[in-house]
C-alpha cells in the first residue's frame, strides 16, 4: 500500500493546519487506496487564535498534541519519520503552515523552516518521491528549495507571489480546482483556501492534487 506522509501545523487555520484541507486529503488519499501516515513537529505554536474572535490568546499550546484532534490520535512526531517509510508527503495548508512549519508569517521570503521537516523534505526530493503542498503551504517548499526554480500555485495572492518569486520559485496562477504540476521536481501543490471558495471546490482542487501525487509515486515505483 501506498504510504503518503500528512504533516499537520496544528489545529485550527489561523494558527494550525486548515481543518478542511487536513480531512479532505485524508478522505482523498484513503479512497484511493493509499495510507496517510500522519505527522506534526514536537514545537509549541507560535500563536494561539481564538477562532470565533480571531484574536490571539495568551494559551500555550503543542502543535503535535493539537494535530493529535485531527488525526484522531493517530499522528507521530515529525521528527521520528524517515524518508524510508514513505512514498511521497503533502502538507495542508492554515496559517499553522506558515507560523509552525516554517516563519513565513513573520519573515516573508527570508524564512526559515523547522529544521528537521526541511531535512525529510530534502531526502524525499532526493529520492525523487512527490511532495504536496496545498494553500499556503508552498511557502514552506519555496523556502526549504530556494532558487530551485520550483513552479508553485499560491493562489492569486500579488504578495505572497513576490515573496515566492524572491526564493527563486516560480509562481503559476490555478483555479481552485486545479492542480499545478512541476513535473520535474515531483511537486504537487493546489490553491484551496488561497481562494475565498467553497467546501467543495476545495475538495476538487485536493482531490486533483491527491491524484497527481499518486500518480508520481506510482510512476517511481515502476
Amino acid at each position: 500500500m501506498t504510504k503518503i506522509g500528512v504533516v499537520l501545523s496544528g489545529c485550527g487555520f489561523l494558527d494550525g493546519a486548515e481543518i478542511h484541507e487536513a480531512v479532505l486529503t485524508l478522505l482523498a488519499l484513503d479512497r484511493a487506496g493509499a495510507q496517510a501516515v500522519c505527522m506534526a513537529p514536537r514545537l509549541t505554536q507560535r500563536s494561539v487564535v481564538d477562532h470565533a474572535t480571531g484574536k490571539e490568546t495568551a494559551e500555550t499550546r503543542s502543535v503535535l498534541a493539537e494535530s493529535a484532534r485531527i488525526a484522531r490520535g493517530s499522528v507521530r512526531a515529525l521528527e521520528d519519520v524517515r524518508a524510508s517509510e514513505l512514498d511521497g508527503i503533502v502538507l495542508p495548508g492554515g496559517y499553522g503552515a506558515a507560523k509552525n512549519l516554517c516563519d513565513f508569517a513573520w519573515q516573508g521570503a527570508q524564512a526559515q523552516v523547522h529544521p528537521p521537516l526541511a531535512a525529510l523534505l530534502r531526502e524525499l526530493h532526493a529520492a525523487q518521491k512527490p511532495i504536496g503542498a496545498w494553500c499556503i503551504a508552498p511557502a514552506v517548499l519555496a523556502a526549504v528549495f530556494r532558487d530551485q526554480g520550483l513552479r508553485l500555485t499560491i493562489g492569486c495572492d500579488p504578495g505572497t507571489a513576490a515573496a515566492l518569486q524572491q526564493m527563486g520559485a516560480v509562481p503559476v496562477t490555478k483555479a481552485v480546482t486545479e492542480a499545478c504540476v512541476d513535473e520535474r521536481h515531483r511537486i504537487v501543490t493546489v490553491p484551496a483556501y488561497m481562494y475565498d471558495a467553497r467546501i467543495h471546490e476545495v475538495a476538487r482542487g485536493i482531490d486533483e492534487g491527491v491524484r497527481e501525487l499518486l500518480r508520481l509515486a506510482a510512476l517511481l515505483r515502476s
